[in-house]
């Protein structure tokens, strides 16, 4: 069975194409309908560039979209939102209305009653709502999570998270960074710039990782230049599920650094570190051994990591298939849901992770505000 579906957004930035080769990677999917600009001059053209044949199927706005592909007997399957963060609560709710499955930029939405009601009407039409926290798609993030509920490196003592940019302190020399414009725009992006922007992929990052939340945070956070009006360095101390400690720092002012991603998880009998600087890699050190680099698509890896994997060994995998691994486990577990057949040991981030994302996001504002004190993270 291939998938039909369609796409909000997407047309002005890196993004939707990106989206869109991740959708049809594993020929699971297929792009059909969209509303990629409010251009509609624009929007016919990357349906054109995009090989969206049925021009009738390109929509002026997403409201349009979405009662018309509910009322064709051929309508998309699901939809997929790739739009400035302040439009993904309304545009995924009206898809919800008309019962279409949905797959969104993070994040879920700006606020987490926003997040909660999203989460409650996807349960109550029983749809598939998918969130692309891109890195949680990496071969060895699953490798990672396998070894540590196999009991690899004994119970979890310390969680270590940082991702440091430099992007918003280059564009703030060169001028030449649209994202900077909206990304720095509370109405646009929401009361959070750094942390909500990548702080965010760190957590939900560790909690695949490591089936770990957050309980409570101390956050500060720093505008650097102070002029900018949201954060762009934030360092939070992190009290896990157990009482597991951490510490994630995220900023996009760190000169000399582009995506350097990094969680390093240490436990009673060892640690697993990951990079995004070699995604394909996983280093892992049993207490008083060597420390040993596990790649993809070896015989060694579990068979949920295997399966993640699409090069033969030594070849390398990165984020274009990592977004596609999210894709594939949307996708396959869609299939699943209509033909009633097994999705096997595919996942993807969901709703629920969305949620925890904001809810995380609101108490590190709350602790920054009052002076850096604990403050319990609400993801009920």
């Amino acid at each position: 069975m291939k998938l039909k579906f369609g796409m909000v957004g997407g047309g002005g930035g890196f993004i939707g194409d990106v989206h869109r080769h991740a959708a049809q990677m594993d020929d699971l999917a297929i792009l059909v309908a969209g509303c990629f600009s409010r251009d509609m001059d624009k929007s016919r053209a990357f349906a054109e560039k995009w090989n969206v044949t049925d021009l009738s199927r390109i929509y002026p706005d997403y409201q349009t979209m979405a009662a018309a592909e509910a009322a064709r007997t051929d309508g998309i399957d699901f939809v997929t939102i790739a739009t400035p963060n302040d439009t993904h609560y309304p545009i995924a709710k009206c898809f919800l209305e008309h019962g279409i499955h949905i797959m969104c930029d993070k994040p879920l939405a700006l606020d987490t009653a926003q997040g909660r009601e999203l989460a409650q009407l996807a349960k109550e039409k029983d749809l598939l709502f998918g969130v692309t926290y891109t890195y949680t798609g990496y071969a060895m993030i699953r490798q990672a999570r396998e070894m540590i509920d196999a009991g690899e490196i004994g119970r979890i003592t310390c969680i270590q998270g940082e991702y440091p940019q430099e992007w918003l302190a280059v564009s703030l020399v060169s001028g030449s960074s649209e994202q900077a414009t909206w990304r720095q725009d509370p109405a646009r992006s929401g009361a959070s710039g750094c942390c909500a922007d990548i702080g965010t992929h760190v957590e939900c990052l560790i909690a695949q990782m490591t089936g770990l939340h957050p309980k409570r945070v101390i956050a500060r956070f720093d505008s650097i230049p102070s002029d900018i009006p949201l954060e762009t360095n934030a360092q939070i101390m992190v009290e896990f599920d157990g009482g597991v400690p951490g510490m994630i720092w995220t900023s996009q002012i760190a000169t000399g650094h582009e995506t350097e991603l990094n969680v390093r998880i240490f436990g009673e009998k060892g640690s697993i570190e990951w990079s995004h600087l070699r995604p394909w890699a996983l280093r892992v050190t049993r207490v008083n051994q060597p420390p040993q680099t596990y790649t993809n698509n070896r015989d060694y890896l579990y068979p949920a990591a295997k399966a993640l994997c699409r090069l033969p060994s030594g070849h390398i995998e990165g984020f274009y298939e990592a977004f596609g691994n999210l894709y594939r486990g949307f996708c396959t577990n869609l299939i699943a849901k209509k033909t009633g057949g097994d999705p096997g040991t595919f996942r993807y981030p969901t709703v629920e992770d969305g949620v925890r994302g904001i809810a995380f996001v609101e108490a590190c504002l709350q602790s920054n505000a009052n002076h850096n004190v604990w403050v319990n993270v609400d993801a009920r």
